[in-house]
């Protein structure tokens, strides 16, 4: 009982410090998520709520950068993920799949240019919790993956005048993913999930963001318009498709730091070890999963405790 006991407060307690450094690398997009809803409370003023949202959004990516939520190379990608999603949305909002219904100075084609910062928002969240969590991919199929999230993201534009593929490019994605494991560190113990599970978790939590994100008036979907409404079921899906285009972005851009987020070697195995085999020791707070053979040189390896 005793034994039991000890195991259910350490659980506990590693998923209190999980919910922590998820907040920590939510900061940006709360922060985001907060400005905008609090733009809704201020008083009639000669500049348009969408042109002070993107104000506060550029602020705020500075303040991040300032404060060290985002590295110099994080703060690039962000960039390139809000161009990607300002893409995305003038093709969306053309084909009236949501809208922007105030005026603004800084509209192009219907789209805000703050729109983009709902995407970049999604990057920092990748970003950090690289760099927080220690993520490290293991039988990752970089092209395989990568083909699949780019075929998503263009479903989601061909689907209104062709047939959609969203299902069998899902079954595409778990082909591309099976085998793929996400390491990532709790405090000091390190723990494993199947890729695609933690594309369909990130999808849920962003279908809950963007229940709040419309409630605030960030955009509105066409059955919104006359009044708030819960964002449909079926946008969990998508969401869950679509953080791969995100991931992808984030991890070709990120390579290009040598030994940034590379895939971990397995120890020799069989009749082949040799006699000084690495012996394991815990992984020091702020490294991966490390040991030292008994030459004293260190070794990497992809054995994670799952616990």
């Amino acid at each position: 009982m005793r034994r039991r006991g000890r195991g259910l407060r350490h659980g506990m307690g590693q998923l209190v410090l999980f919910g922590v450094v998820q907040a920590r690398c939510c900061a940006f997009a709360v922060a985001l998520l907060a400005g905008i809803a609090g733009s809704r409370l201020l008083p009639d003023l000669p500049v348009a709520r969408y042109d002070l949202v993107l104000a506060y959004g550029v602020l705020l990516t500075l303040v991040a950068r300032k404060a060290g939520w985002e590295t110099r190379r994080d703060t690039a990608v962000i960039a390139v993920c809000h161009v990607v999603g300002l893409l995305f949305e003038l093709v969306k909002v053309r084909m009236g799949s949501w809208s922007y219904p105030e005026d603004a100075l800084t509209k192009i084609a219907g789209v805000p240019l703050y729109g983009g910062f709902m995407y970049a928002a999604v990057a920092s969240y990748v970003c950090r919790a690289r760099r927080l969590m220690r993520l490290r991919f293991t039988r990752y199929r970089a092209a395989a993956t990568t083909l699949v999230a780019a075929a998503v993201y263009v479903n989601f534009f061909t689907h209104h005048w062709m047939p959609d593929l969203r299902w069998p490019l899902a079954l595409a994605m778990a082909a591309a993913t099976a085998g793929t494991w996400v390491g990532f560190s709790v405090g000091t113990h390190r723990y494993r999930m199947p890729l695609a599970v933690s594309f369909v978790l990130i999808g849920f939590f962003l279908w809950v963001a963007e229940n709040a994100a419309t409630y605030a008036g960030a955009w509105s979907y066409p059955q919104q318009l006359t009044g708030w409404q819960p964002v449909p079921l079926t946008k969990f899906g998508a969401w869950s498709l679509l953080i791969s285009v995100t991931f992808v972005l984030v991890e070709h851009l990120a390579a290009a730091r040598p030994g940034h987020g590379a895939e971990a070697r397995p120890l020799p195995s069989g009749p082949r070890r040799r006699p000084d085999a690495a012996r394991w020791v815990p992984s020091p707070p702020g490294t991966g999963p490390v040991g030292a053979d008994r030459a004293g040189r260190t070794v990497v390896s992809d054995s994670f405790k799952t616990g």
